[in-house]
């Protein structure tokens, strides 16, 4: 799957923008961030989060992807800085959230009580990622308005939900990956031959 299509088939799936996916798109690191030190144990407690969200079925899971390295190189090479500490803290804020409700960290739950606990955290993060939208209109309506009258105005922003993140790039990261790919996705090479009808057949995997 090509980065652009990544981009496209994530933001469809969660029906929002990629956060940082416009450096992603360009293969560059962002103006402004900031490199990020992530030690082994946050990344394979991030394996773990991704993992929960991608488990292993008849296909590899998210660990077996290393998504939480990519979600790392991600943060440091496509997050502005602001967008990187929100990220980070919100690895903190998670275990916190876990240790309030369950009286153990994350990494302690077991299958079960980890599925629970971000299903809860994920229905967190859409209500708060539609204040994030209707923030972004009113300032795009402010924008073009000063636009028009020929203003410069500087944008507000108002930062992401942790969880978004780290949900979006999970999904990019193992769409993008060889398991994914090849596994989770039905793989057609590119280029490739171009069929223009295919039959379509219940339960039929989406092409990589």
């Amino acid at each position: 799957m090509e980065r652009r299509e990544a981009v496209k088939y994530i933001s469809i799936l969660l029906g929002g923008a990629l956060i940082g996916g416009d450096s992603f798109l360009l293969g560059c690191k962002s103006n402004t961030g900031k490199e990020m030190e992530f030690s082994p144990d946050q990344i394979a407690y991030l394996d773990e989060i991704a993992d929960t969200i991608i488990p292993t079925t008849s296909s590899p899971g998210a660990k077996a992807a290393k998504v939480g390295q990519f979600m790392t190189i991600m943060v440091n090479d496509c997050y502005e800085a602001g967008d990187q500490k929100v990220f980070k803290e919100g690895m903190q804020m998670l275990n916190k959230a876990s240790k309030e409700k369950y009286s153990k960290e994350f990494i302690q739950l077991s299958p079960a009580e980890r599925k629970e606990f971000l299903i809860t955290l994920d229905k967190e993060a859409k209500a708060y990622q539609e204040k994030v939208k209707a923030f972004n209109d009113k300032e795009n309506a402010k924008e073009v308005e000063a636009r028009n009258s020929g203003k410069k105005y500087e944008r507000q922003k108002m930062s992401p939900h942790y969880f978004t993140m780290m949900k979006q790039l999970t999904l990019l990261g193992y769409f993008t990956s060889e398991i994914g790919c090849t596994q989770a996705l039905r793989y057609n090479p590119v280029p490739g031959k171009f069929e223009g009808c295919v039959d379509y057949k219940k339960g039929d995997k989406a092409w990589a």
